[in-house]
């Protein structure tokens, strides 16, 4: 029903065919797959009511990105390209940006620590804050309550693909080439210039927070 009603996303995908008969002038060639695959995307608060689904268990949100969604692999394959030739830079730069995501993760756990559950902070508190929620009413505040984290991947601050394509940035492309679509496979003369790029790879999926298996 939601791929019915989903409007496809214009992006250049790469031909496997293609590739293959590329592939014959080449002695050593790595081949580049995402540990997490798909679930490596965070979903935004729009996606996830959109791709929501009710089943005898309850009703179920997606929190990363699942298989099956029209649009999945586009999405995907446009985050490899803005991964390998460089993200859209954030507001403020990426060191403000990764102190921005580590704030969102601590927040949660401070607002933890700083509501009184027991003893005389506890006992202060007027009557109404101390009873106990019913379970109906726990799960309607758990579910209006966005955590810190989603208010970053939501915010226009976290959207890497606001123009829909890789921008320029102080980043230096990995692979001598602006666009990773039109080839999905790199290769090499030498096995030691191939490990020399493979090692500028995964230097730039670190710096990016990107996980990633070489098989």
């Amino acid at each position: 029903m939601v791929n019915a009603v989903t409007a496809i996303l214009q992006y250049v995908m790469p031909l496997v065919y293609d590739l293959l008969t590329e592939m014959e002038a080449y002695l050593w060639f790595c081949s580049l797959d995402a540990a997490s695959g798909f679930w490596a995307v965070m979903m935004t608060q729009r996606a996830r009511n959109v791709s929501a689904f009710v089943c005898a268990l309850g009703h179920f949100e997606w929190l990363r990105m699942p298989f099956g969604l029209k649009n999945a692999p586009m999405i995907y394959q446009r985050m490899l390209d803005n991964a390998l030739w460089g993200f859209v830079q954030p507001k403020g730069g990426w060191r403000q940006f990764a102190e921005v995501v580590r704030e969102a993760e601590a927040r949660p756990q401070r607002a933890h620590c700083e509501v009184p559950a027991t003893g005389p902070d506890f006992m202060n508190l007027p009557q109404s804050s101390r009873l106990v929620p019913t379970k109906f009413n726990a799960a309607r505040s758990a579910h209006n309550v966005v955590e810190p984290f989603s208010q970053l991947v939501n915010s226009p601050d976290a959207d890497m693909f606001l123009t829909g394509e890789p921008d320029e940035s102080s980043l230096v492309p990995v692979f001598d080439r602006r666009s990773f679509v039109d080839d999905i496979c790199f290769g090499a003369e030498t096995f030691d210039v191939c490990l020399a790029m493979l090692d500028r790879l995964l230097s730039r999926f670190e710096e990016c927070r990107i996980s990633a298996s070489f098989t």
